[in-house]
């Protein structure tokens, strides 16, 4: 692979519980994915846009590999922002 080349990784985003209660409309379970530059939801699946506000920064980075040492490599749990 040429330097300036790289490869784009799809992801899987899922709402997952803790012990808090969840204030915003999703539920544990719900996920939407990322296919290359595209959010793919499910039909019967909606995100807060708050939600989406503190996730979208972080998704271009996911999808690609990462340094050893990089925090998003061990890090992949994001709480919603909703007060």
């Amino acid at each position: 692979m040429n330097h300036d080349e790289f490869t784009l990784y799809d992801l899987k985003v899922e709402v997952i519980a803790s012990d808090k209660p969840m204030v915003c409309s999703h539920k544990e379970g719900d996920y939407f994915l990322v296919i290359g530059e595209n959010l793919v939801f499910p039909q019967t699946t909606s995100f807060s846009m708050y939600s989406l506000a503190a996730l979208l920064p972080l998704l271009p980075a996911k999808q690609r590999e990462l340094h050893e040492n990089d925090w998003m490599l061990s890090d992949s749990v994001i709480a919603c922002p909703d007060p």
